[in-house]
């Protein structure tokens, strides 16, 4: 190693070249030579805080106590630490690991393996990195690729993101890209297409047109401003969609709202309501409240508390309408119960029961059961066998027929 070198305080001075370490005093104020101006350091460099360089800086590492800002690119070989300031670079910054206790802010490009920042970190340019973490808040203008990324307070990155594991506390923002794993506390927002495996967040999501991913679990809303593909949809109030849906599973605790079509392989369950314009398509319908879209077909099972509003009916292999129900459209399924109260219009099936009170148009089935103080306004037709029970007002008396409508 060569001869080390030292600024005193407040002392202002022009380097070129420095073989061994440099040591640069309070208030110091140290500038490059050539065009543009650069100081390159053999060793390290040790600032004891409110320093200036007034060029590029390289060295092997840095050290500081209290604020440090490089008016030019600043490269380190191996690691960068800052007690109790701020690391401030007007052009690009590079290093093996950095640990800045205040903020970091970088005018261009940040490539780094780790760095760790207690306050603020803001980088203009692209920002290249194994883990970050961030204690407050976190915003790149640029692209920024990842393996981890924790922050304690809010994210913002305004081009797209590549991150495996993303960790965040309060509001996280970003501009599509891909992140496997998306973990927030408060409210997540991709404002371009996004491609993810999971996204948990304990309150607000929405994602942009044509995102497409895994699971989604949020406790608040969540909302998409066009079409979704996804693997299962978990929400704890409402879901919106400008678009249509396209996944395995979805469950909504309160209302949902779909202005395209939902097909689901799987199971669709919701607590509250759902209005979908176009179809709905499910293996199992499981609705508490109305259900209201132009088709609902469910390969096994559809369940509503409520009402079904559609204009071109209700598909199932059973078909369960709870009591004082009420459905428009027509139902078609192998089994069909309307429960006491309800009020239904034409039922087609294999198997239908109209419990007490119950209220029908028409009814066409092989198997019919009516209990007592039901009414069929229109007519009731069966195959097989008619049992009444009780007082049922029929408006056309029933028939007996070898082929249903």
């Amino acid at each position: 190693m060569g001869e080390n070198m030292s600024v005193p305080r407040g002392g202002k001075v022009a380097l070129d070249i420095v073989q061994g370490d440099l040591r640069v005093s309070e208030d110091a104020t140290v500038n490059g030579k050539g065009t543009p101006p650069k100081l390159t350091v053999a060793g390290s460099v040790y600032c004891e805080g409110d320093d200036v360089f007034d060029c590029s800086l390289s060295a092997e590492s840095l050290e500081a106590e209290g604020d440090v800002t490089i008016r030019g690119d600043l490269e380190i070989k191996d690691s960068v630490s800052v007690e109790d300031g701020r690391l401030e670079v007007h052009g690009s910054m590079s290093a093996k690991q950095v640990d800045i206790d205040k903020a970091l802010s970088v005018s261009k490009d940040l490539t780094v393996e780790e760095v760790d920042v207690g306050g603020h970190l803001g980088a203009d340019g692209n920002v290249k990195a194994e883990e970050i973490d961030v204690g407050g808040s976190f915003e790149a203008k640029g692209e920024v690729e990842a393996q981890e990324v924790d922050v304690g307070g809010s994210l913002s990155i305004e081009s797209k993101a590549n991150i495996e594991h993303l960790d965040v506390g309060g509001r996280a923002a970003v501009a599509g890209g891909k992140i496997r794993e998306i973990d927030v506390g408060g409210s997540f927002e991709s404002k371009a297409p996004l491609e993810f495996e999971e996204i948990d967040v304990g309150g607000v999501v929405r994602l942009a047109d044509g995102s497409q991913g895994g699971t989604v679990k949020v406790g608040g809303s969540f909302r998409v401003d066009g079409n979704l593909r996804f693997g299962e949809i978990d929400v704890g109030g409402k879901v919106e969609m400008s678009g249509s849906g396209e996944g395995s599973e979805m469950a909504v605790g309160g209302k949902a709202d779909i202005d395209g079509s939902l097909k689901l392989s799987e199971n669709l369950e919701v607590g509250g309501r759902i209005e979908v314009d176009g179809e709905v398509l499910a293996k199992n319908v499981e609705v508490g409240g109305m259900l209201r879209s132009r088709k609902a077909t469910a390969q096994e099972r559809l369940e509503v508390g409520g009402s079904i509003a559609t204009t071109e009916g209700v598909t199932a292999h059973l078909v369960e309408i709870g009591k004082r129900g009420e459905v428009h459209g027509p139902i078609r399924a192998d089994e069909v119960t309307v429960g006491k109260g309800a009020r239904v219009e034409t039922i087609y099936g294999k198997k239908i029961l109209l419990r007490s009170g119950a209220l029908a148009e028409n009814v066409y089935g092989e198997d019919v059961s009516i209990e007592s103080d039901c009414r069929v306004r229109g007519e009731t037709q069966y195959t097989n066998e008619l049992k009444v029970n009780g007082n049922v007002s029929f408006g056309q008396p029933p028939r007996k027929v070898d082929k249903l409508p």
